[in-house]
């Protein structure tokens, strides 16, 4: 679990919503703060997020992720990798109730979290699937795959094209790295037969905006590649929502 680094206490209240989450959350606004006080207590109690990360909930994850969702199209079935505690994928789903959201998450602390969450908020269209990314592979297909800050883009290629269907996306949320990890990735980018676009998404709602590297997947693009060394977790048995036992702030990338 995080610890505090010395100096001034750091307020760990859950912090009232931003005039501008009315805008970017509407009617779903509550929810969204159900989420927030989930966040800023059970999931800092269970090491999730940091002590620092409360105070910036609003600015830093729960606005930066929701705008994320204006780059999915209506209804479409989206996989949140390494999902942590359920950034983004759980603000997807708040703010989106149109989409169905799968919560891929392999460690059991953080599955618990997320499934405790789902059914706290009453997200019907959330599913937590306790299982690493490379145990869906020819199992299951997605219109999206996202992740925030689990690892490199030349890795999360790896873990994340397999799942995508032919004209879906991955988005990978990024940070100042972005465009050196496309450059970085180019030879696997290659081997998908894709390329990456790095956007700016909520420029006119939040700034700064988030960071997005969108990949298309190609119609030859869930050709296998060979299996990394690296995979997203360790392996866990898989939990569907209502039988589970279950990127909180993610600053620390292959975490997973």
């Amino acid at each position: 679990m995080p610890h505090d680094e010395p100096g001034e206490p750091v307020p760990r209240e859950t912090p009232p919503p931003p005039p501008l989450a009315a805008q970017v959350f509407g009617l779903r606004l509550p929810q969204a703060e159900a989420y927030a006080q989930l966040l800023s207590t059970s999931g800092l109690v269970r090491g999730l997020i940091g002590p620092r990360e409360v105070p910036r909930l609003w600015e830093r994850h729960l606005l930066n992720c929701a705008v994320l969702s204006d780059l999915l199209p209506t209804g479409c079935h989206v996989a949140d990798l390494g999902s942590g505690a359920g950034l983004p994928g759980l603000v997807l789903a708040i703010r989106r109730p149109d989409l169905s959201v799968t919560l891929v998450e392999p460690l059991l602390r953080r599955a618990t979290f997320l499934q405790e969450a789902v059914d706290e908020l009453g997200l019907a269209h959330v599913e937590v699937r306790r299982a690493r990314a490379e145990e869906l592979h020819g199992h299951a297909g997605f219109s999206a795959v996202t992740a925030r800050a689990v690892a490199p883009l030349s890795r999360l290629l790896g873990w994340s094209m397999p799942l995508v269907e032919p004209g879906g996306s991955l988005l990978a949320m990024k940070g100042s790295s972005a465009e050196t990890e496309v450059a970085e990735a180019a030879d696997v980018l290659e081997r998908w037969d894709t390329h990456a676009q790095v956007l700016s998404v909520g420029d006119a709602v939040i700034s700064p905006p988030a960071t997005v590297v969108r990949v298309v997947a190609s119609d030859s693009a869930r050709l296998p590649l060979p299996r990394t060394s690296d995979p997203v977790g360790t392996r866990g048995s898989r939990r569907r929502r209502g039988r589970s036992s279950g990127r909180g702030s993610r600053g620390d990338e292959g975490r997973q």
